[in-house]
């Protein structure tokens, strides 16, 4: 088969792989297929069987038997589609699948989802993985180390490859994101490698690492995060929370999926208060979850993180329950003028407006009063405050990206306008 020929042929089933909880193998759980542009999934006979057997995510995908078409208005169920590679690693399979080129050529591949949930590597987010066969795992995990990774995506930047990618390159790009990042598997722990551009405006990975190094500061649960350098430039690396000791696994769903979206096409209905709304009926600290998204949105608007969207945001699935997993993806972000807003409304009434103020008025409809809201905001801005300069010192920020950050993105003062 020719390469024009496979791709315009894309697969158009694949069966799917999932860790149980404590599993350190995976097991076939099922098949999805596409029919007329749409995804439909099949639980296998023998998963349905198994003693410890659970869902995929039991409001898309309960476990029962026959085929379960995508929700309405969906081509694939979410809890799939969030194994899948963002739009850098789709990036990468594309000029993987045009022969190592950029340009027009990679722009032509015709690529459905499940091209990319084939191609992409196994060390993917969350516990499932796609497969060709369903009797024999195949898992697609080529090693190298950090700066080969990186050399190969700064010739995918400068749009100079001689070659079709690496296996190792291709596998490394497994996880979701807009950035270019990559994974290392440094026994026991497994990182994301998060690159810097030669574009960048302003130092990105090391303001990740002071936003999420302040988050951790205040008391909101962040994985372990360093910066490092390779080829010269800054890498954040970042500890993944969904791997397990023993090669397990935990399942996720995005906040995207939990709210029923596909992609980014319903960003802009995308609400903090509806998370919380199937927190409180499917989530295992219901009662605690409106307060742990309140500090979330409080620091966002802190630190000038206004990319704060549904896929940003994440719960683990054990098959009854949902938990929020640890914060990640908190940058602060080049901002254009004085006022910003949000990705996601802060109120029940539709307000993104990044100001405090905003959540002190919408405390309610997180089962808070408005005075918890001002203690969560005062304790959290007198904490960045203090450690400001402890924190920028351990990222090894400079003088002049310090004040790019302080006063800018951080604790801007469009975020204290009509706070009292």
């Amino acid at each position: 088969m020719t390469t024009s020929e496979a791709l315009t042929s894309p697969p158009g089933q694949a069966f799917v792989w999932i860790w149980l909880p404590a599993a350190a193998e995976p097991v076939v759980a099922g098949q999805v297929q596409i029919v007329d542009g749409r995804h439909r999934f099949i639980y296998g006979r023998s998963y349905l069987n198994h003693p410890d057997a659970i869902s995929l995510y039991g409001p898309e995908l309960p476990l029962r038997q026959g085929w379960l078409e995508p929700p309405e208005g969906l081509d694939m169920a979410g809890c799939l589609w969030d194994a899948s590679p963002d739009s850098w690693g789709q990036r990468v399979i594309d000029i993987r699948l045009a022969g190592g080129r950029h340009g027009d050529e990679a722009d032509l591949v015709e690529a459905t989802k499940l091209t990319y949930l084939l191609e992409s590597g196994s060390d993917r987010t969350g516990a499932l993985d796609f497969q060709r066969s369903a009797s024999e795992y195949a898992p697609r995990m080529e090693d190298a180390s950090l700066d080969e990774l990186h050399e190969i995506a700064q010739a995918v930047e400068r749009g100079d490859l001689s070659k079709v990618l690496s296996d190792a390159f291709v596998d490394g790009t497994a996880v979701g994101g807009a950035r270019p990042k990559v994974l290392i598997r440094d026994n026991p722990t497994s990182w994301i490698a998060k690159l810097s551009l030669s574009n960048d405006r302003y130092p990105v990975v090391k303001a990740e690492a002071v936003a999420m190094a302040l988050a951790g500061r205040v008391g909101i649960d962040v994985p372990k995060t360093k910066v490092t350098t390779s080829l010269g430039r800054d890498v954040l690396m970042v500890e993944r929370f969904d791997r397990l000791a023993g090669g397990r696994r935990r399942m996720m769903v995005s906040a995207l999926t939990m709210l029923g979206f596909g992609d980014f096409l319903g960003a802009r209905y995308s609400s903090y208060v509806e998370i919380l709304d199937v927190l409180r009926r499917y989530g295992r600290r219901g009662e605690t979850a409106g307060r742990e998204l309140l500090e979330r949105i409080v620091f966002n608007i802190a630190v000038g993180n206004i990319d704060d969207h549904a896929r940003n945001h994440a719960a683990f699935w054990d098959g009854r329950e949902l938990e929020l997993t640890p914060a990640y993806d908190v940058c602060p972000q080049v901002r254009s003028g004085t006022e910003a807003r949000q990705a996601m409304d802060i109120s029940a009434d539709g307000r993104r407006d990044s100001r405090f103020a905003v959540c002190v008025d919408a405390a309610s409809s997180y089962g808070m009063s408005a005075q918890d809201a001002r203690e969560i905001i005062d304790r959290q801005v007198t904490k960045i405050r203090e450690d400001w300069q402890d924190v920028a010192d351990e990222a090894g920020l400079t003088v002049d990206e310090r004040q790019y950050l302080w006063g800018r993105q951080i604790l801007n003062k469009y975020a204290f306008e009509g706070y009292h």
